[in-house]
């Protein structure tokens, strides 16, 4: 992509871009291929994401629905071209029609980060609680592994209830071959946990020990037009016996017969602690880390201009519904448990200004101490983005999107807030530990808008 600058007023500076028509390409596959995975397109051998949205949508023209997001993938490739750090993310504005296969020029007007200094850059004061160890987690692991390790053995012989375990003998045959999977001699048997249609459920509810029953039961075994469809499937069953849930008790005996690779319970436990502990650990130190930068902010001086926060405002919210989306959670909902619209924008106004002041401030740190990035910075911000993702491949993802100049503001702020932290005079006051799961370090609320 051919990229050119030019700086105009108040810190703005408009890009004259002009991608190729293999990058133009590239972003409506781009596009094309987040799309279908937000709309739920099921891939199929030999077919186009084209095709499939054809056929499973009815989009006879795919890249004119995707093109406003096709454009939007080739504008962080323009900012990182020029290595330039945007206040928000810029707008593309199309200077010549976009069309598969032919060259896209647009521009972009860009307001670059504002740098602000700070009063002071002497190592902040902080008074934190000391770090104590919750039992709580290993208490719930051991219910958890002793829930999970149940048996089951025979109870008194009674007509079949709903929530009854069993032990029964079954066929089932699919118009008249028989089911193998289904088939079995012996087999405990848990009523209303869906593991069955519930057409079976009933039939077996009050049958008792020893009776055998031949019905039918509708299950989803085919498929018409990729709808999966309900068939008729007939099968005996004979109970053989009732049965109660046997709850073990976690002891040395247990964990020597179950997990040989501990010695005792107590070998489990310490294996537990070391866990949960390094776990705990990580988020008290994210905790006093959070209190340092938070008193560094104290610091900060200067106006942050109005478009700044405004852009800021609605990218926090636009992540917000997305995560009340995905947690199944209305807008008006949401806004109603925190207080109604008046509270919720106060709150909301404040959580903006401090996502800012913090970010800048952390700038400012790491300019002042002329510090420069490693290879395990930038993996350490990955790491950050996505604990349970491959680092080194997360990083080449980015990079390849032109998402690099982001990442790079990400990592500089968390090696800042480390180094706050780590210069920070500390007092330990004796009072409670800061719960395990405290809020994220600065450095990760810091990122939320620079990820976008």
């Amino acid at each position: 992509m051919k990229v050119t600058e030019k700086k105009l007023a108040d810190g703005v500076i408009k890009l004259d871009c002009e991608a190729t028509a293999i990058e133009v390409n590239n972003a409506l596959k781009e596009a094309a291929e987040a799309f279908a995975l937000s709309m739920g397109v099921r891939p199929m051998p030999g077919k186009s994401i084209e095709e499939l949205a054809k056929e499973q949508l009815g989009i006879a023209d795919l890249d004119k629905i995707v093109e406003p997001n096709a454009i939007e993938v080739l504008v962080p490739r323009a900012l990182d071209r020029r290595n330039l750090v945007p206040a928000f993310p810029p707008k593309a504005t199309p200077t010549v029609k976009f069309e598969r296969g032919k060259k896209f020029t647009f521009t972009l007007n860009v307001t670059v980060k504002p740098t602000y200094e700070l009063t002071s850059y002497e190592p902040v004061e902080i008074t934190v609680p000391p770090f104590t160890f919750d039992e709580t987690p290993i208490n719930q692991q051991l219910e958890e592994i002793a829930k999970n390790s149940v048996t089951y053995v025979v109870a008194d012989a009674k007509p079949l209830e709903a929530g009854d375990a069993c032990s029964i003998a079954m066929k089932c045959f699919d118009d008249g071959e028989e089911i193998k999977a289904l088939t079995c001699e012996d087999r405990t048997y848990l009523m209303g946990r869906g593991y069955m249609p519930e057409g079976f459920d009933e039939a077996l509810v009050g049958m008792e020990p020893g009776q055998t029953k031949e019905f039918t039961f509708e299950a989803p075994l085919g498929t018409e037009n990729g709808e999966v469809v309900n068939k008729p499937i007939s099968c005996t069953v004979t109970v053989k016996e009732i049965q109660q849930e046997v709850v073990p008790i976690i002891d040395d005996a247990w964990v020597k017969a179950n997990m040989p690779m501990f010695a005792s319970k107590e070998a489990l436990v310490a294996d537990m602690r070391r866990v949960f502990e390094a776990q705990q650990r990580e988020a008290y130190e994210g905790y006093v880390q959070q209190m340092a930068v938070g008193q560094l902010t104290r610091r900060f001086e200067g106006r942050i201009a109005d478009e700044i926060y405004e852009a800021t405002r609605d990218q926090l919210m636009q992540n917000l519904r997305m995560e009340l989306q995905q947690a199944g959670m209305t807008w008006e909902q949401f806004v109603a448990q925190n207080g109604g619209e008046q509270q919720f924008g106060m709150m909301l106004m404040m959580q903006t200004r401090e996502v800012l002041v913090q970010g800048f401030c952390l700038d400012a740190v790491y300019r002042h101490e002329h510090m420069t990035l490693t290879d395990k910075d930038m993996e350490d911000a990955c790491l950050g983005m996505n604990p349970q993702g491959n680092p080194k491949m997360m990083r080449q993802q980015l990079e390849d999107s032109g998402r690099g100049f982001a990442l790079r503001e990400t990592a500089e702020r968390l090696k800042a807030a480390r180094f706050v932290a780590s210069q920070a005079k500390i007092t330990v006051a004796d009072a409670p530990a800061a719960p395990a799961d405290a809020p994220a370090a600065p450095a990760d609320e810091a990122k939320a808008a620079d990820e976008n």
